[in-house]
C-alpha cells in the first residue's frame, strides 16, 4: 500500500471571525469549538494514520511562526510557507511538489485546517476507503456532505448512482457528473429535491504524481511556473525560485481549475457529523445551549434573554432583554449582531481595511 500523506491547507484570514479572528491569529489558530485550536484537532485527528513526518502544513509568512509552536512536533521543514496566497491550486501543487519528490505514487490526503468533524471514527472510515480508491484508481478523490439543507454558502458535487463503468460502486464511490458553484436559493432547493446532490467539502484524496498531471493538463502555466520551482526544493535557490514563480501565478481554485475538468473523479458520501464552521452562527449552532436557547463561555449574566450567543474572554457581559442575537468580546472590540446576519461580519473587515485601521485587523 502506498503511504499515506496529509497536506492541511492554512493560509486563510477567517474575516467572518473577526473579532476573535485577526489578520495575525486567523480562525485555524484559535480555539473555538472543542479542546485545541482547530488546526491542532484537525492534526490530531489524523495522528492513527498519517505520522507527523508525513504531516505537511500549506500557510503565510504570518502565521509560520504561532503553526510551528502549535505543532512543535511538526518537523519545521513540513511548514511550507507561500510568499502570497494564490487560492487552493497553487497551494496543493506546491505541497504536491514537497511529496512527489520522495514519493511519487504518496497518497495525498488534503484537507481545510479549519472543519468540525463530530464522528472521528465514521471519518476515518470514509477517509481509508476513499485513499484506498486514488490508490488503485490513479483518480482524482472527494468526499460530498450529505445536505441537510438548501444552503447557499457551499459549493455543490452531483453524482451518478449508477455502477455502470463504476468498478467501487459496492463500497459507495461514485462517479461525479458535474460540480456547481455555490448557488441561489431557488437552485439549491432543486438541488436537495433531486437527491443527487452533496456539498462540496474541500476534502480531496489523490497521488501526488496524480495531481501534478492534472494539473499539467488543465492548468500548464501553473504547472510550468511549478517546474521552476522543482529542482530547488531543499537548496538555497528555493526561496527566490518561489517567490519569481508565484509572482508569475495566477490564483484559482483546485475546484475550477482541475476538478471540474477532470476526467475522473470519485466522491464518497460523508455522514460523520461535519460542519465548515463558517460563521458565528455556526458556532451557536453547535454549542450546547440552556433551555431558553443561551449558550454562553466566559463570564455572563443573563436576564430575560432568550436564544443569545455570547463568547466573552476577558470581560464580564451582560443582556437583559433581548433575543436573537449573537455578542463576542475581545480586549479592543465587541461585536453584536442579530443571528441569521453574522456571515455579514467580512463586511466590517472590509470597512476597517478601507480605513486602515490595522489595530483593529
Amino acid at each position: 500500500m502506498s503511504s499515506l500523506y496529509a497536506v492541511i491547507m492554512a493560509g486563510g484570514v477567517g474575516s467572518r471571525f473577526w473579532p476573535k479572528s485577526r489578520e495575525r491569529s486567523p480562525k485555524q489558530l484559535l480555539e473555538i469549538l472543542g479542546e485545541g485550536t482547530m488546526i491542532q484537532q484537525t492534526i490530531r485527528r489524523l495522528e492513527s494514520k498519517v505520522p507527523p513526518m508525513n504531516t505537511f502544513i500549506v500557510t503565510n509568512v504570518l502565521h509560520q511562526d504561532q503553526l510551528a509552536r502549535q505543532l512543535p512536533f511538526l518537523p519545521k521543514e513540513n511548514i511550507i510557507v507561500e510568499p502570497v496566497g494564490r487560492n487552493t491550486a497553487p497551494c496543493i501543487g506546491l505541497a504536491a511538489l514537497w511529496i512527489n519528490r520522495v514519493d511519487p505514487d504518496g497518497v495525498m490526503i488534503v484537507l481545510p485546517a479549519d472543519h468540525l468533524i463530530r464522528n472521528q471514527e465514521r471519518f476515518l472510515e470514509v477517509l481509508m476507503t476513499a485513499t484506498s480508491v486514488a490508490e488503485s484508481s490513479r483518480a482524482l478523490v472527494t468526499i460530498g456532505i450529505r445536505p441537510t439543507h438548501p444552503e447557499t454558502g457551499f459549493g455543490y458535487i452531483q453524482y451518478d448512482d449508477s455502477p455502470q463503468g463504476n468498478p467501487y460502486h459496492g463500497r459507495d464511490v461514485y462517479t461525479v457528473k458535474t460540480f456547481a458553484e455555490k448557488p441561489n436559493l431557488e437552485t439549491a432547493e432543486r438541488f436537495l429535491a433531486s437527491g443527487d446532490f452533496l456539498w462540496n467539502s474541500g476534502m480531496f484524496m489523490w497521488k501526488a504524481s496524480v495531481i501534478l498531471e492534472e494539473i499539467q493538463r488543465h492548468l500548464p502555466d501553473l504547472h510550468a511556473h511549478l517546474m521552476e520551482v522543482q529542482p530547488t526544493i531543499g537548496t538555497p535557490a528555493y526561496r527566490p525560485a518561489l517567490e519569481q514563480a508565484y509572482g508569475k501565478t495566477k490564483g484559482i481554485s483546485i475546484d475550477y481549475g482541475v476538478m471540474e475538468r477532470a476526467a475522473k473523479v470519485y466522491v464518497l458520501k460523508g455522514d460523520f457529523g461535519w460542519s465548515d464552521v463558517g460563521s458565528w452562527d455556526e458556532v451557536a449552532r453547535l454549542s450546547a445551549a440552556d433551555d431558553q436557547l443561551n449558550s454562553t463561555k466566559g463570564t455572563v449574566i443573563m436576564r430575560d434573554s432568550r436564544n443569545v450567543f455570547v463568547d466573552a474572554s476577558h470581560r464580564v457581559v451582560a443582556a437583559i432583554g433581548v433575543d436573537d442575537i449573537i455578542i463576542i468580546e475581545t480586549p479592543n472590540a465587541v461585536l453584536v449582531c442579530r443571528k441569521g446576519r453574522s456571515q455579514d461580519v467580512k463586511e466590517i473587515v472590509d470597512y476597517l481595511r478601507r480605513k486602515q485601521m490595522n489595530d483593529q485587523l
